[in-house]
């Protein structure tokens, strides 16, 4: 399973997901541009010492992501969050080849992206609310998403929390 961030603007919340994903044992895919350098300060700061332990590829656009999702094919699917998902996370069934699309913190995914997933998926939330934070939308359907397919790693018993 891997995570895939569509031309983020927040490196806050790009080092949040990356963190995520490596306490997780799940890969990330940044398609840019992005809204800042990776290299940002504030992207390493929210990613601490754990960007070392992920798995993570930068794609220099929409269409070079698309080809590697491609020829990695086989049981592969593209599952796009969205508010305007018909279908919530915790209803859809998730594969452990899965890859988990998030689109950008201000304007989604444009249209041609949105038509390329092959499963809509959102997260329940009030009526009345925009949307949740990129990153705790990704650590609400990832968790789902392990759970379903059995993909949580060993549980490390002591870990520390922060």
């Amino acid at each position: 399973m891997r995570l895939a961030l569509y031309q983020p603007d927040i490196p806050q919340n790009t080092g949040a997901v990356l963190r995520l994903a490596a306490c997780l044992g799940v890969g990330v895919d940044i398609i840019e541009p992005c809204g800042f350098l990776l290299d940002d300060r504030r992207m390493r700061r929210a990613g601490m010492d754990y960007l070392e332990a992920v798995d993570w590829r930068r794609h220099p656009g929409w269409d070079a992501f698309r080809a590697e999702v491609r020829r990695d094919a086989g049981n592969q699917r593209l599952i796009l969050l969205t508010t305007g998902a018909e279908i919530c996370h915790h209803e859809f069934a998730f594969s452990a080849r899965d890859v988990l699309l998030l689109g950008r913190e201000t304007a989604g995914v444009p249209p041609e992206v949105h038509a390329a997933a092959d499963a809509r998926i959102r997260v329940p939330m009030r009526p009345g609310l925009r949307s949740l934070n990129q990153a705790t939308a990704a650590a609400l359907v990832l968790g789902e998403a392990l759970r379903q397919t059995g993909g949580f790693p060993e549980d490390g018993v002591g870990g520390k929390t922060e």
